[in-house]
């Protein structure tokens, strides 16, 4: 199944936009997933000035590629977040963070989201990927003894922070693809099952299926996509590779750098690691997806230039497994 391949830009926010639009075209990708932050794509001044959008789709034109999802991980994260601490001083723009109080950033965040479903509006493109956030990510060891209200409260925060933000993205015409991500509130099997039960399965929130992050916790990323078909609204490829086994290395990583041999599972190139990437296609295949495949470089282990093509290789070779002769619903055996 043919499908565009893109690049994040998130990783390569040091550079400015018009340098990565050369380099993802060199190598030869379809377009990019834009980040909202180094100089790639400001929604506030996306919202503003339509001359500023008109010109990254010129740029975007002018190097043979499309765009078809912007992503505002870094602000997403601080909508439900606890604590509002220097993490987020360091990855959120000054107008979120203003003067530090937690509450004031939460709301400021909220209203980055909402102006960045107008913004992808004007930029043509119709899904924004990003991070929730989560009040009780920091309960997760479950010592002390966590009682299941704190718990339901956490979930009933996230409906009550997201709810107004999707109504504008409804507005505007585009979804937001939640990345299932540890320290969100949804980071894997079942609190994406509880997360979307807390929303009322309302169309506009999706999922950013990216199977790395199910991989290092010793989920099945196929299942995943086989049991949350209809919520697949874009895919990232990042792959994973794990070192545990020698009875040093952990689970969670030990608050060691990425690269770190002593890690007990780090981001490595697509192709390289655990993923079973073969029967992800075909269950993508399978579910009928037809949306970008976007790579995200984060390899702290090799050159992101030679990366990044190597990568794209890889993605083109399983682009060729063709899909089933039945329906995905056919061979399930749903309606």
């Amino acid at each position: 199944m043919s499908r565009p391949i893109t690049l994040f830009t998130g990783q390569w926010a040091d550079l400015p936009f018009e340098e990565v639009c050369r380099l993802a075209s060199s190598w030869g990708y379809d377009g990019l997933e834009i980040a909202c932050w180094g100089d790639h794509f400001d929604v506030v001044r996306a919202l503003e000035d339509d001359d500023y959008v008109r010109g990254r789709l010129d740029l975007l034109e002018r190097h043979g590629l499309r765009v078809w999802a912007v992503s505002n991980h870094l602000v997403g994260q601080a909508v439900c977040d606890h604590p509002i601490d220097e993490r987020h001083r360091a990855i959120v723009p000054d107008r979120v963070w203003g003067d530090g109080e937690p509450e004031g950033v939460r709301r400021r965040a909220a209203e980055e989201m909402k102006s960045t479903a107008r913004a992808a509006a004007k930029l043509g493109v119709d899904t924004v990927i990003g991070f929730t956030g989560s009040s009780i990510w920091h309960t997760v060891a479950m010592f002390p003894p966590v009682p299941p209200e704190m718990i339901e409260r956490g979930y009933a925060d996230f409906a009550d922070r997201w709810n107004p933000i999707l109504d504008v993205f409804d507005e505007a015409g585009v979804r937001f693809a939640h990345e299932v991500h540890p320290s969100e509130i949804a980071y894997d099997y079942w609190t994406t099952a509880r997360t979307l039960e807390a929303i009322g399965r309302r169309p506009a929130f999706g999922l950013n299926w990216d199977p790395s992050h199910f991989v290092w916790q010793d989920l099945d990323p196929v299942g995943f996509l086989l049991d949350f078909a209809d919520r697949i609204y874009h895919v990232d490829c990042k792959d994973t590779r794990r070192r545990t086994g020698n009875g040093r290395n952990g689970r969670l990583g030990s608050h060691l750098p990425w690269g770190d041999l002593r890690r007990g599972w780090d981001f490595v190139s697509t192709g390289h690691g655990d993923v079973p990437w073969e029967d992800c296609f075909r269950a993508l295949n399978a579910i009928g997806y037809a949306g970008p495949i976007s790579i995200e470089w984060e390899d702290a282990g090799m050159d992101r230039l030679a990366g990044a093509p190597d990568a794209l290789a890889r993605i083109r070779s399983l682009s060729a497994i063709e899909p089933p002769a039945s329906s995905f619903d056919a061979a399930f055996g749903r309606d």
